[in-house]
């Protein structure tokens, strides 16, 4: 087993080299606008995933999928002959959910916002249902009455 730094750095560096790679070496008509999002590496580094997002349809996500699982076996050369690790880890290519949950929550965010200034703008002209203040309060006779009350009870 290997401490959880270098795993950490040899991922980061991995996802460098599959980003160099893709931006330049990658030829394939099938690869689309895609970015490298994040680069995970089990603890033994035999295994690292890699988590990437495409800008466009669902069909060029899926273009771009298969270009990437063409490539792999290049990528991964590369990625051995960089990193100078006795083992080349395996490569796995996922799509990251992360951004389009993102937006669909900027979009839930949005659509609330959208609701709250709705209700806002209709408190604005919103009239009390009844008195505007609709705790009782005792009339000033009753006061003078309970102080002249108060007062003889004191004389007592």
């Amino acid at each position: 087993m290997v401490d959880a730094a270098r795993a950490r750095k040899l991922a980061d560096r991995i996802q460098q080299i599959v980003a160099e790679m893709l931006e330049r070496r990658i030829k394939d008509p099938r690869l689309g606008f895609v970015t490298v999002t994040d680069t995970r590496v089990t603890a033994d580094l035999r295994d690292a995933t890699v988590f990437y997002t495409v800008f466009g349809s669902e069909a060029e996500r899926a273009d771009s999928a298969a270009a990437l699982e063409s490539a792999k076996g290049i990528i991964r050369s590369e990625v051995g002959r960089q990193t100078g690790v006795r083992f080349a880890p395996t490569l796995t290519f996922k799509h990251d959910p992360l951004p389009d949950s993102a937006r669909h929550l900027d979009d839930l965010i949005m659509a609330a916002r959208a609701r709250d200034a709705e209700v806002a703008k209709q408190a604005q002209t919103a009239s009390y249902a009844g008195e505007p203040d609709p705790y009782r309060k005792p009339d000033e006779e009753e006061d003078a009455e309970l102080g002249a009350e108060s007062g003889r009870d004191d004389q007592a």
